[in-house]
């Protein structure tokens, strides 16, 4: 479930989609892939680990779709 809320947020927002990030960081920051076996979070989603849950794919599509917007939005 993401944590993010404008109200109380402990990161500033910056960008459009910080708020997804920052869920994405919080998320692969507490699997086991990152806390136990060392890897980097990028690592971790890259190659799909079997302790990343479904929901920080979830936030990575998200943050995708979001820069995606942001893109097609200008262009």
């Amino acid at each position: 479930m993401p944590l993010y809320t404008e109200e109380n947020s402990a990161f500033q927002v910056h960008s459009s989609c910080e708020g997804v990030r920052d869920d994405l960081k919080r998320c692969l920051l507490a699997t086991d892939c990152v806390k136990l076996d060392g890897l980097s979070p990028k690592k971790c989603i890259l190659t799909s680990h079997p302790s990343v849950p479904q929901e920080c794919h979830n936030l990575k599509n998200l943050l995708f779709e979001c820069k995606r917007s942001l893109v097609s939005s200008v262009a």
